[in-house]
């Protein structure tokens, strides 16, 4: 597959602009840029690679640029990168065996030992260019390549009797082709006629003064082989290997740049530090700087000074004892827990439990994003979290916009607007799980219309609790017998009543505290459960839940859907969940039957987003119509493997947070405007070379939007979703209007047409 130099150009553009609101349609990505894996340089540019993409610094203008699947990537698990000075070709391999190579015709895809239905360890480790070939040390082999041709030429599996082996690295040096494998080094002549059969690789290591043994790296330097074996580097001349380097430290990595040979070393403690060797072994400089080189990947050296890939401490760029980084503002992790949007502010939580409901130990925290940038909270910018882990809830506080974030086992946290914190557990109603007395799983938040939080306290005799809008706590605990007395996600209706999943095969749980929250003799309860008579849900494991704009309640269980239409008679026995038929053809089956739904969001214009292990999908507000499914393989989206979503109702972008990181979609509906003072148009002016679709958002809610010239004359007309509508420039006969300015006018609920806002086309 092959992009044209237009994708080039696309990659700055992209890059530049990711923080951007994007054009309706469009997508942008907020992947993790701070663990560095790999670098690699040419004359103008530094490369680094994260496990999920890639950035750029310019090396005369120091600009940053990033280069992610959303800007036309193959994939997002990157697992090593090289750039070929004498091709001009920046080879991307990924954990897959999948490759992307970039050159000045474009970027080129070569996916073949991706499709190959083959067991086993495809990840790329190493990358080694040699004149019209490009050897691909993988999991299974040596991979080689035809990069003018973009294909595969050989596959060499030197395995013991033929295996695969896991290939660290790659080189060639005096004549022979090396290989260093997990069974030791292995070489083989550069004349041997049939390479890809394991019987012309000799295993050097245990012979000749080379250690038998997992060889980790083989590079050539200075007209000798160096092989990496045990933390110790060993040297070939004449025949005979010798010890060339070894310290004591652990080393992570070595490599060959300008002619310098760089090692990277971490010991258990977590000292770090960069050497660069001279020609007989010894130490010619040191690179040490905490905080900057705490975890270094790989080293090189561009123009004799060094850059280094650092897993924790990004890129770091050394001028003499200077260091300087480069960590491209981003969420310091993927977000595997719930997101909450609101008033283009963005919250993802890191957190995670298993299928048991135990927590996962993640220490990544809460991520931030707001006017294009996004703030972390974690132990590692805050002390004072250093004991809350796995946060997998999320509410953003109606009163001033502050944050509450729930810990699975730390308890409950707000985040205040001056960024302070306040934790609650012991200090608090908040209880420990039974059975696990230090364990404060707060699992579900929630605000209703008094600005009172409620709160899920998972596993705790009272599974429930109110923080009143006075500061005073009330708890409460179900009538009923819960498996773990497990409580998860809160949504409240238009009665205010609380609807709670209770995972592990409890169902749903409604609770209604008839809005005298201080007065337990009239509370309510109910359980909706798998089954005609007690809910009708498709499934007792409830994964998801969401009240619509008709105020349904929107169930997602590990088997479908199911919609609750009566929420305000749940009490009663007939009120029981129904489940949507979406029609396919000539067929029709219930909404997502056999599928687990993660998590379901609801638009401007009432349509449902559901996420799923298999994409994201658009539905049609009924459920009846499927109206989009995005997948990796068919947008930008980084992963199929969705484990939640969001809307931002104001701006209409959709947040997925998948399994390789969190991207977004600027989706064609808003909430609705209360009035149309504010409506706007983007972009305004239109540019002659847009081609996409003109947003018209802060409309009356489903209003009907018509384009007008001047003068009067229709020229388009459409209907808005929820508070936005969209043009795409041309007239109701398809053609592309003209240069001038249009008018935009809406027609309100009580049907009066009033010019809302000017739309200025430059052709």
């Amino acid at each position: 597959m092959r992009f044209p130099l237009l994708a080039l150009v696309f990659f700055s553009l992209c890059a530049a602009a990711q923080n951007n609101l994007p054009a309706v349609g469009s997508w942008r990505e907020h992947l993790p840029y701070q663990a560095a894996i790999d670098v690699t340089a040419s004359s103008r540019k530094v490369y680094c690679a994260t496990p999920y993409s890639l950035f750029t610094i310019d090396l005369q203008t120091q600009e940053l640029e990033r280069i992610s699947k959303v800007a036309g990537l193959a994939e997002t698990g990157i697992s090593t990168i090289r750039f070929d000075s004498a091709a001009r070709k920046l080879y991307i391999a990924y954990s897959n065996s999948n490759l992307d190579i970039l050159d000045e015709n474009g970027l080129h895809n070569l996916p073949d030992l991706k499709r190959e239905n083959i067991s086993g360890d495809k990840n790329i480790y190493h990358i080694y260019p040699d004149n019209n070939r490009c050897y691909l040390s993988t999991g299974l082999g040596v991979l080689v390549i035809d990069p003018a041709r973009v294909e595969v030429k050989d596959s060499w599996f030197i395995g013991a009797n033929g295996g695969y082996v896991r290939t660290n690295a790659f080189t060639r040096s005096n004549g022979f082709f090396y290989a260093a494998t997990d069974e030791g080094l292995k070489r083989t002549a550069t004349t041997t006629a049939n390479p890809a059969d394991f019987r012309n690789w000799q295993t050097v290591s245990g012979t000749a003064g080379l250690p038998a043994g997992s060889a980790r790296s083989v590079v050539s330097w200075q007209n000798r082989t160096l092989a990496l074996q045990n933390d110790s580097i060993f040297a070939e001349s004449g025949g005979a290997w010798s010890l060339f380097f070894t310290n004591g430290w652990p080393i992570l990595s070595i490599n060959i740049s300008e002619n310098r040979l760089f090692v990277c070393e971490r010991r258990t403690s977590g000292a770090s530090q960069v050497l660069v060797l001279n020609t007989n072994g010894g130490i010619q400089k040191t690179l040490q700087q905490p905080g900057v080189i705490s975890y270094p990947q790989n080293a090189i050296s561009v123009k004799g000074e060094e850059w280094v890939a650092d897993r924790f401490g990004g890129l770091a760029h050394a001028t003499g004892s200077t260091y300087e980084t480069f960590k491209p503002n981003s969420p310091a992790d993927v977000a595997t827990g719930a997101l909450a949007a609101a008033n283009n502010i963005v919250y993802a939580t890191a957190g995670s439990v298993n299928d048991s409901w135990n927590y996962q130990y993640n220490r990544s925290g809460i991520f931030r994003l707001a006017g294009g940038n996004w703030t972390n909270y974690n132990q590692y910018s805050y002390s004072k979290l250093d004991t809350l882990m796995d946060f997998i809830t999320v509410a953003i506080d109606p009163r001033d916009g502050s944050v509450w974030g729930g810990s699975y086992g730390g308890g409950l946290l707000h985040i205040k607007t001056d960024n302070a914190l306040d934790i609650y557990k012991q200090n608090s109603p908040i209880a420990p799980t039974v059975g696990d007395p230090a364990s404060y799983r707060v699992s579900g938040l929630a605000f209703d219309a008094d600005n009172n939080l409620w709160v899920a306290n998972f596993g705790a005799d009272h599974q429930l609790h109110v923080l009143k809008n006075n500061g005073a706590w009330r708890s409460f605990a179900a009538p009923f017998l819960l498996n773990l007395n497990a409580a998860a996600q809160i949504v409240i209706d238009d009665a205010n009543q609380k609807w709670i999943v209770s995972p592990m095969s409890n169902g749903i749980i409604v609770f209604d505290d008839n809005n005298t929250i201080d007065n337990p003799g009239d509370d309510r309860w109910r359980l909706y459960k798998y089954g005609t008579g007690i809910g009708n849900l498709p499934s007792n494991e409830v994964r998801s839940i969401a009240k619509d704009k008709s105020g349904f309640i929107w169930v997602g269980t590990a088997d479908g859907i199911g919609v609750i239409q009566c929420p305000q008679e749940a009490f009663l026995t007939g009120c029981e969940a129904v489940l949507p038929i979406i029609k396919d053809g000539n067929f029709a089956n219930y909404l997502f039957k056999g599928q687990e739904v993660r998590s379901i969001a609801v638009d401007g214009a009432d349509r449902k987003w559901v996420a799923t292990a298999s994409g994201a999908w658009l539905v049609s507000p009924d459920g009846d119509r499927v109206l989009a499914h995005f997948t990796e393989d068919n947008s930008p989206l980084l992963s199929s493997d969705i484990k939640s979503l969001v809307i931002d109702g104001s701006s209409g972008e959709v947040f997925f947070a998948t399994a390789r990181g969190i991207c977004s979609f600027r989706g064609s509906a808003t909430e609705a405007a209360e009035t149309n003072g504010h409506v706007l148009v983007f972009p305004n002016p239109v540019p002659p070379d847009f081609h996409g679709t003109i947003g018209i958002r802060g409309l009356p809610e489903n209003s009907i939007v018509k384009i007008t010239e001047t003068n009067g004359r229709l020229v388009y007309q459409t209907r808005a979703l929820g508070g936005q509508a969209g043009w795409d420039g041309r007239d109701y006969r398809g053609n592309r209007a003209a240069s001038g300015i249009y008018l935009v006018l809406a027609t309100d609920d009580s049907h009066q047409e009033k010019v809302v806002t000017k739309i200025v086309l430059v052709r």
